[in-house]
């Protein structure tokens, strides 16, 4: 079955990095775009960040370019957002998923819980 489980989320403060890994499994991660989503508390999800299935190619939200970097390993299955310069306002539920499904809703996981807070 297709699972992604994301980690690396945690409480810091303001400027403060962190990098976020998300593992896929059950399907073949390298075949597909991979994206980065993020909700806060109160509020609609936020589209973050996406990159192609080769990794060649990858684009950013306003509110994190510069700061935020995607990339992937597809010999690990895994996709990583790199996160600097954290501000309280990038506080949020951080979750993968795919850019495109065939039969179904974008498979997506769980997410991991970012914090940003003096």
């Amino acid at each position: 079955q297709v699972q992604l489980v994301e980690s690396g989320g945690g409480s810091v403060q303001p400027g403060d990095s962190l990098r976020l890994s998300c593992v896929g499994s059950g399907f073949s991660f390298d075949m597909y775009g991979m994206e980065w989503v993020r909700q806060a508390p109160g509020k609609g999800p936020e589209w973050v960040s996406l990159i192609n299935a080769r990794g060649s190619t990858a684009h950013y939200a306003d509110s994190v370019r510069g700061r935020f970097t995607i990339s992937r390993d597809n010999a690990k299955n895994t996709l990583y957002l790199q996160m600097t310069e954290l501000r309280p306002e990038d506080t949020a539920l951080y979750y993968c998923r795919t850019t495109s499904w065939t039969g179904g809703p974008l498979p997506r996981g769980q997410g991991t819980q970012v914090t940003v807070s003096l």
